[in-house]
């Protein structure tokens, strides 16, 4: 058994780690709440131009755009979208986990796979794992902003219209909630049947628009890209929002189990402390017998 010396400095450094996983559990409260708000300020730009971009597509019915082509896909990619900080639990761990399944389950059906990455932990997992990675985006801080997606959103948009790519996946956290993110992998292009547009578009008026030069198609393909441009904005702000709930349950874990280990080691300490007044005790006790 260690003595109480060597027990009282290990209670003292781990009460100080206690002040600091405390301190980040607070910080981190702070920081999600301001996310979770964030993330609900982007949805009214969001579904606004999913509204405009109806209206354009219910006057254009026999245009199909560009990022609504359904195509035989042989080539997809993967948008990974990660933390750069650690200290958020299994986050990013069952992500990538969620993504390397779903990889290997399109190779396995003969599809070749390229990687789009967002994050510090997403480039640090691929560069031990391997894999075609064509773009990558790091640092992004706690309050990104859209211009600093736009270059690797460039990069599929293009691939994607100029057939070198025929699927663009998303693979991102969903906040479900302060204790629970649910990893997930949704398709992002082609876009699917844009959900509030025809069926609104039934019940209200209808829209139409004076272009000038006179190309609706040009217009539509334009928004279209703002629109996923927007898409993949909010899934990183949603993402930063799992990984602030994910570090506060973290963090408020290891501050509980400091607390215990503190617990532990100070009844270690009274013990030890016992142990050596009976020892003295003892001593004295047969020095005086001996005289």
């Amino acid at each position: 058994m260690a003595n109480s010396k060597e027990i009282k400095t290990q209670i003292a450094s781990i009460s100080n780690t206690q002040k600091i996983t405390s301190a980040m559990e607070k910080v981190a409260v702070s920081k999600m709440k301001k996310t979770q708000e964030k993330m609900l300020k982007g949805r009214p730009y969001r579904d606004r131009m999913l509204a405009v971009i109806n209206h354009l597509a219910n006057g254009q019915p026999e245009y199909k755009p560009t990022y609504m082509e359904e195509r035989d896909p042989k080539k997809i990619a993967i948008i990974v979208v990660s933390s750069d900080k650690g200290l958020c639990g299994g986050l990013n761990a069952n992500l990538l986990r969620e993504v390397t399944r779903f990889a290997a389950s399109e190779s396995a059906s003969g599809r070749e796979v390229s990687y789009s990455l967002i994050g510090t932990k997403a480039q640090s997992f691929f560069r031990s794992f391997g894999g075609n990675v064509i773009s990558a985006t790091e640092k992004l801080g706690d309050e990104p902003s859209i211009e600093q997606l736009v270059g690797s959103m460039k990069i599929l948009l293009d691939s994607f219209a100029e057939g070198n790519i025929d699927k663009v996946y998303l693979a991102s956290n969903k906040f479900v909630n302060t204790m629970t993110q649910q990893p997930e992998v949704t398709q992002l292009l082609p876009l699917g049947k844009l959900e509030g547009g025809e069926e609104k578009q039934e019940d209200g008026p209808r829209w139409d628009y004076i272009y000038e030069p006179d190309d609706s198609r040009l217009l539509m393909d334009g928004l279209m890209e703002r629109y996923i441009e927007s898409l993949l904005y909010q899934a990183v702000i949603e993402n930063i929002a799992c990984e602030q709930s994910a570090r506060m349950v973290a963090m408020k874990t290891a501050t509980d189990n400091a607390g215990n280990l503190i617990d532990d080691l100070a009844l270690q300490y009274n013990r030890a402390r016992q142990a050596a007044i009976t020892q003295e005790i003892l001593e004295i006790s047969a020095a005086s017998f001996s005289n």
